[in-house]
């Protein structure tokens, strides 16, 4: 029923084509257009020349099959009148070469009439414009053509009228024959390098290149490629050469559009569509041997079996693709198998109407129908697009359900995390308190413990033990409030702390600081060392110098690290002899906070020099 319908479809088209040919040809009777198909013909094959009269069309390849030569046509037509406007001549087909004179005034001339194999101009029809002065009541049109075999060589029936009546007649056949020819081959150029580009760049389920893509994207360049014979009329490689590329690149596109169906309909790993896909080799290579018999020899008969033993084989294939689409088969096999009974239909329809009917003048609309295979393919691209977004949304919806989880899950993990940061910093600032009491406030109080108990203490010395220790304790206490980085306030308020101390030992205190800008660089644990370092050079200097004079300076250097000086102009020491325990605290915060600790002592002068470089200055 379908093959049926399809027939009926393709010959119902070229009724319709057929009225409209009748119709232009009434209209053009009433509207006073001249139809000329009579002619006296001087053949001339193999050096051998006749004369007949001939009816137009004349196919050149059905009367003279096989045989190259060149013809003269005299055409006679009587005017009623010498006409006032422009004519135009319109040829639907001409050539292949041909040169056009009308009353011995040569029109038009195309190609080389002393050379065959050369241009083709036969594919294409020609108008021509006749000037009124060229015409009178009596008028003889000789037209002389030179063909190759097999090149579709000859001379259709001519149209002669007004200018502006022929003209749309030939203007709607040339768009017809050439202008959708060239539409279509860009659209397939365009389908081809589309479909290839996605075979090389996608992926679909699991594969790493679709093949459905890669057979769609070469059948389009193919068939581009077999079309393009159409429109150039200067062949890019020598006759009969040229004529193997529009059979044999028609034949591949018919190849791998099979391929395409077969991978559609999922039939790739089945035993007969193996065989099948041999067998269609076997016909592509048959159809080029047969091509070149053709063109080269003449077999013309050859050639036509064989493309016959193709229509049939893809006809047979057609209808088992067809068989199975008409049950449970996915919409895209469905429609593909109606595009490629469509396209086997027409082509079937083409062979019979050109080359088994003779016809001269009509064209192959082949070439038209096979834009169907695009829209299938198109078809097949928005249907996966749209399944894989599918797809993406469910996916997306799934990954933003996990993420949910996940994020309420690493809000509970930040947040027992985070307990737990307090809890450690709870505990490392007990534990830093216990450590500044135990050994700054504890070892103190043991000290004047121990001069208490030994009996000999004088009370003033325990009396600054006491103190010293109670200073301790308020440095401790200042040290939870330190400002990160402010070492200028730090050391103000370290001078606000021992300034009552320094009066009573009589020492006169020197500042020369520098107002510094808090510097980031310097957190807690810099400035909470760096304070107790300080602490211990001063305390040094109260209790074991002797000295009169202190010094504290603090400067930031041309290269960017803090220096800070404690001087005194005591008694002095042998800093590598002294093993004092305030020292040793001095060099391990000195180490804790990568500090450059340089102590120096003569008699008159000791100096405690802290540097702290800054890592952006590293």
């Amino acid at each position: 029923m379908a093959v049926r319908l399809c027939l009926g479809l393709v010959y119902g088209v070229r009724l319709c084509l057929l009225f409209g040919v009748l119709l232009l040809w009434a209209v053009s009777a009433q509207a006073g257009l001249v139809q000329l198909a009579g002619a006296r013909a001087q053949v001339t094959v193999l050096g051998q020349t006749t004369v007949q009269s001939v009816t137009l069309p004349y196919h050149w390849d059905r009367l003279q099959p096989g045989q190259a030569g060149e013809a003269a046509f005299g055409l006679s037509f009587v005017l009623p009148d010498v006409p006032g406007v422009p004519f135009g001549l319109y040829i639907p087909r001409i050539g292949n070469t041909y040169e056009v004179r009308l009353n011995g005034v040569l029109l038009e001339h195309k190609g080389d009439l002393r050379h065959n194999n050369g241009a083709n101009f036969a594919n294409s029809p020609r108008y021509i414009v006749i000037y009124s002065n060229l015409l009178g009541l009596q008028n003889e049109l000789l037209i002389t053509i030179r063909t190759d075999f097999g090149r579709e060589g000859g001379l259709s029936t001519l149209w002669l009228g007004p200018a502006d009546e022929i003209y749309p007649i030939y203007l709607k056949m040339y768009r017809l024959r050439s202008t959708a020819t060239f539409a279509v081959v860009v659209v397939s150029l365009l389908v081809g390098l589309m479909a290839l580009s996605l075979w090389w760049t996608q992926t679909y389920k699991g594969s790493v290149r679709d093949p459905v893509y890669l057979f769609a994207g070469l059948a389009e360049l193919f068939w581009a490629i077999s079309l393009c014979d159409v429109l150039i009329e200067v062949p890019l490689v020598p006759w009969p050469w040229w004529g193997l590329v529009p059979t044999v690149c028609t034949s591949v596109w018919a190849f791998f559009m099979v391929l395409f169906c077969i991978e559609v309909a999922g039939w790739r790993g089945q035993l007969v569509a193996r065989w099948f896909i041999r067998w269609l080799c076997g016909l592509v290579m048959a159809c080029a041997v047969a091509s070149f018999g053709a063109f080269a020899f003449g077999f013309y008969q050859v050639l036509t079996w064989v493309y016959a033993v193709v229509g049939l084989s893809l006809a047979g294939f057609v209808a088992l693709y067809l068989l199975k689409a008409s049950g449970h088969a996915p919409r895209i096999h469905k429609i593909v198998a109606f595009t490629i009974l469509l396209n086997v239909m027409v082509g079937v329809s083409d062979l019979y109407v050109l080359r088994i009917g003779g016809a001269y003048e009509d064209q192959t609309y082949l070439r038209y129908v096979s834009i169907l295979f695009g829209v299938s393919l198109a078809f097949i691209v928005i249907t996966r697009l749209r399944d894989v977004s599918a797809e993406l949304r469910e996916l997306v919806g799934s990954m933003g359900k996990l993420l949910l989880i996940k994020e309420g899950e690493l809000a509970q993990n930040y947040q027992q995390r985070e307990q737990l940061a307090r809890s450690h910093e709870r505990v490392a600032v007990r534990t830093r308190i216990l450590r500044d009491m135990h050994d700054g406030v504890g070892s103190t109080i043991s000290t004047a413990i121990r001069q208490l108990e030994s009996g000999r203490a004088v009370h003033a010395e325990v009396l600054k033990t006491l103190r010293s220790s109670l200073d301790h304790l308020k440095l401790s206490i200042d040290a939870m409030s330190i400002v990160r980085g402010d070492i200028t306030a730090m050391l103000a308020n370290l001078r606000y702390r021992l300034e009552p101390r320094l009066r009573m030992s009589d020492l006169v205190l020197e500042w020369d600081v520098d107002q510094i800008i808090p510097l980031p660089w310097m957190d807690e644990k810099v400035m909470r060392n760096l304070q107790f370092m300080v602490y211990e050079a001063v305390s040094n200097v109260l209790q074991h110098a002797g000295a009169t004079e202190l010094k504290i300076e603090l400067h930031v250097t041309s290269y960017g690290s803090v220096l800070l000086k404690v001087i005194d102009n005591g008694s002095g020491f042998e800093v590598d002899r002294v093993k004092r325990q305030g020292l040793g605290s001095l060099r391990e915060r000195a180490d804790l906070i990568h500090a450059q600790l340089v102590i120096s002592s003569s008699p008159g002068q000791t100096r405690v020099e802290i540097e702290l470089l800054s890592p952006l200055a590293g």
